[in-house]
């Protein structure tokens, strides 16, 4: 049930010193767009009359179909409160849709939709919780980014306050004026790397908050005078910046992942969603894990998982089963970075977890051992593969999965591919500090 009707949109921009509204949608590469309207606008915006045109937006449409209705998801209102508290900023979060009224294939928050319609009709609800980590860097004197940070904390440690710490709290409390629940934050492993981790929640939802967070961490950064980066890898030698995704499914009520009466506490369903995760994991990679610098963070020593295993308590799998169970069962994947498109991502997660569990997978056996200690030999006995270790490996593993390429479609498909590998020719073919360290003088 909505929580807002256009009428409601309507009175309280009108009463509520609203000058602006933002009206925001995502690209299949996972940039948030908007078109800023005024409060004149108001009634034609909740009546999806606002128009794009699609082809300035990369992997959108063709030039000579270009025309777009933005669709707002009213109960997505909410007041920006970093901008100016008189002539305030709102914020509503859209659906692309074409001209004949039909919601455009090229939206991502429209393809997971069409999943989570297919959990519907299965009888699921489907439920996500983040854990998104993140660096904030200092700037230099002209206010552009470094890889730079005065802070000499590690895990979960405290000081006194410096930016760093202070802007992390500054934007827990923002988050929780727009309606987010923060579970926790703390201080990562790495200098200058954070994590703030919110209630989890449907999975559309869920994508929301996460595009929202990551506007939010960006914007206060810069107000502090700090950049944030959700880059996976922005510095050699220490640990990177993961999303790992809690997932659960409910059926009337229910977490279906939970069963007292296993040995693990596991249901049959939750077996058989950590196996379809495991046998697409390497073709969702590209969604997953979309940068050619995702995967210098995926790979050993720095506690990102690459092995593809599963554990009820290892952190080295690539799937991690927290320990809480009931209604709190969830499985966790690790690989994810917070640089993916969160409504393809989730998408993709899902489209897997009901391969498991309309096929009636079964996953390998449990690893308990640390993954990481051991060597091909060791590996290679217990039956476990890697992820992609590159961008064109996940392009390669991507298009010749089925499951992933049906569940985002052909256009979104098309365009992505096409986008992806175009970002890695221009890595292939560039000519970098390292090589020209390494081979200009001895060559």
């Amino acid at each position: 049930m909505s929580k807002y009707s256009k009428e409601d949109i309507i009175r309280m921009v009108r009463e509520g010193d609203v000058e602006f509204i933002r009206m925001q949608f995502t690209d299949i590469f996972g940039q948030l767009k908007n078109v800023a309207i005024t409060v004149s606008q108001i009634e034609k915006a909740v009546n999806g009359q606002v128009m794009i045109d699609g082809s300035s937006i990369e992997g959108f449409t063709r030039i000579q179909e270009s025309d777009q209705y933005l669709h707002p998801d009213l109960d997505s209102f909410t007041i920006l409160p970093w901008r100016p508290q008189h002539g305030k900023v709102a914020r509503l979060i859209c659906d692309v849709y074409n001209p004949d009224g039909t919601p455009f294939v090229g939206d991502p928050r429209g393809v997971l939709k069409k999943v989570l319609q297919r959990a519907a009709d299965m009888g699921y609800s489907f439920n996500v919780g983040p854990e998104c980590e993140f660096f904030l860097f200092q700037t230099d004197e002209k206010g552009a980014p470094t890889t730079e940070t005065a802070d000499e904390a590690g895990y979960f440690d405290l000081g006194p306050l410096d930016h760093g710490e202070s802007t992390r709290r500054e934007i827990c409390m923002t988050l929780e004026q727009m309606g987010f629940e923060i579970e926790a934050s703390h201080h990562e492993v790495a200098a200058g790397q954070h994590e703030i981790d919110f209630k989890y929640a449907d999975a559309l939802s869920a994508a929301d908050n996460i595009m929202t967070f990551k506007l939010a961490v960006k914007t206060l950064a810069q107000k502090n005078g700090l950049h944030a980066t959700f880059m996976p890898k922005p510095v050699f030698g220490i640990n990177g910046s993961g999303m790992h995704t809690n997932m659960s499914l409910f059926k009337d009520g229910k977490n279906i992942f939970a069963d007292p009466s296993d040995a693990r506490g596991l249901s049959r369903e939750a077996y058989a969603f950590i196996a379809g995760l495991l046998k697409h994991v390497r073709g969702m990679a590209a969604i997953t894990n979309p940068l050619v610098n995702s995967y210098k963070r995926l790979v050993p020593g720095y506690e990102a998982p690459c092995y593809l295993a599963w554990s009820a308590s290892n952190r080295s799998a690539l799937i991690r089963i927290p320990a809480a169970r009931g209604q709190a069962t969830r499985v966790e994947l690790r690989c994810p970075d917070p640089t993916c498109n969160p409504y393809l991502a989730l998408a993709v997660c899902l489209a897997a977890g009901l391969d498991g569990i309309e096929r009636g997978l079964t996953p390998p056996e449990e690893v308990t051992d640390n993954i990481f200690a051991m060597d091909d030999a060791a590996r290679a006995a217990h039956g476990i593969e890697s992820l992609p270790g590159t961008l064109k490996e996940a392009i390669d593993a991507m298009e010749a999965d089925a499951l992933v390429c049906e569940t985002l479609g052909k256009h979104v498909t098309t365009q992505y591919v096409e986008g992806k590998k175009r970002e890695w020719d221009a890595y292939r073919t560039h000519v970098s500090d390292w090589e020209l360290g390494k081979y200009l003088v001895i060559y």
